[in-house]
């Protein structure tokens, strides 16, 4: 039987009472109110669009294919709460179809010779390395803007993303495109967010939530009786993403010498192409020439496009440390994880490298 879940939770309790007309009494000038004006018809449009998956499951109008995957994702959504111990409540469990490839574009920028993103904060979320847009044309104007005072600037299309519980949020049509586990990793990595978030520290949330993904995709493998992921790709995405994180790492010490600006250039563009010559190698005589990555390797680089590499993966490794520690037990590791919240930004930092440290 279908429950009505009383219009979505009345729309979220009248979209969290009025909660835009709150947002803009707390910000000053034409273009905050734009910007924000444009984040809550964005979200707005997406919690009306919402419909039970349930519903959907049963109408035998609707595509099929999606009707079967979306009954797949229905059984990883009650593992996640059942065996990951990750939130039981309406999110992903209701349908939106948005009518476009991702829900959001997601703008990154730095200075020139930073790593550093720049931030922005909001209400609910706090403090992110990343200005968020509805709409792809949107976003691209910001982005022309951010190159015009002279930043590095990336646009990333993002498929879903969490409200942090504040309203159910649903299964989209932009969730839907790359298979039933991936679709299960994405309803796992955003529960994630919900079941614990910690504000103004965007690579403590994301790779808590990075490793929830991976690790609970791993039990869900074996609930189903699967054999572990040996998939070379999965091994690819590790060595692909530590080549990225080593430039980042040379580019930090670059960036923190006092030289000329003309050989900073320099030594910023030379950095990017043994980036890409270790690539090659790597490719060439490891992957047998998979070149599944070349088109983001050749594109034109710079230090935005490398933050949300250091931002979703950075402390995945402390993470799975702590997960041993307590012996798998999810209870204790969420436990522990709030207590590391908890903690202030340095001390917390220092206990995630000490976690990350490889033992002896």
């Amino acid at each position: 039987m279908i429950r009505p879940f009383a219009s979505h939770g009345l729309l979220d309790r009248v979209f969290r009472i009025l909660f835009p007309g709150v947002m803009f009494l707390l910000l000053n000038g034409c273009a905050s109110v734009s910007y924000y004006a444009q984040l809550a018809n964005g979200q707005l449009q997406l919690l009306r669009a919402r419909e039970p998956v349930e519903k959907v499951i049963n109408d035998p109008s609707r595509d099929a294919t999606l009707r079967a995957h979306l009954a797949q994702s229905q059984k990883a959504r009650a593992f996640a709460s059942e065996h990951l111990h990750l939130p039981d409540n309406q999110s992903y469990r209701l349908y939106a179809d948005i009518h476009r490839p991702y829900v959001v574009w997601n703008v990154f920028a730095t200075q020139e010779f930073s790593l550093t993103p720049q931030n922005h904060c909001f209400p609910i979320a706090g403090c992110v390395a990343y200005r968020g847009y509805y709409s792809q044309s949107a976003a691209r104007g910001e982005a022309a803007i951010q190159r015009l005072q002279g930043m590095d600037v990336s646009i990333g299309g993002v498929e879903a993303y969490s409200t942090l519980g504040w309203f159910n949020d649903p299964i989209l049509n932009s969730m839907m495109g790359w298979g039933d586990e991936r679709l299960a990793t994405l309803i796992f990595h955003e529960l994630a967010h919900q079941r614990f978030y910690v504000k103004d520290d965007t690579e403590f949330n994301e790779s808590f939530a990075t490793f929830v993904e991976q690790e609970g995709t791993r039990q869900w493998r074996a609930f189903r009786g699967l054999p572990a992921d040996t998939d070379s790709r999965l091994k690819q995405r590790d060595q692909f993403i530590e080549l990225v994180l080593d430039v980042r790492s040379r580019l930090e010490k670059l960036y923190a010498q006092a030289l000329p600006i003309d050989q900073m250039r320099e030594r910023k563009a030379a950095e990017f192409e043994q980036f890409r010559r270790d690539y090659r190698l790597m490719r060439d005589s490891q992957w047998a020439g998979d070149k599944r990555y070349d088109a983001w390797v050749n594109a034109p680089l710079n230090n935005a496009r490398l933050l949300p590499f250091g931002l979703y993966d950075q402390w995945v490794p402390a993470f799975a440390a702590l997960f041993r520690q307590v012996e798998g037990d999810w209870l204790r590791f969420y436990a522990e994880v709030e207590r590391l919240g908890g903690l202030p930004v340095a001390e917390r930092k220092a206990a995630l490298k000490a976690l990350a440290q490889p033992r002896t």
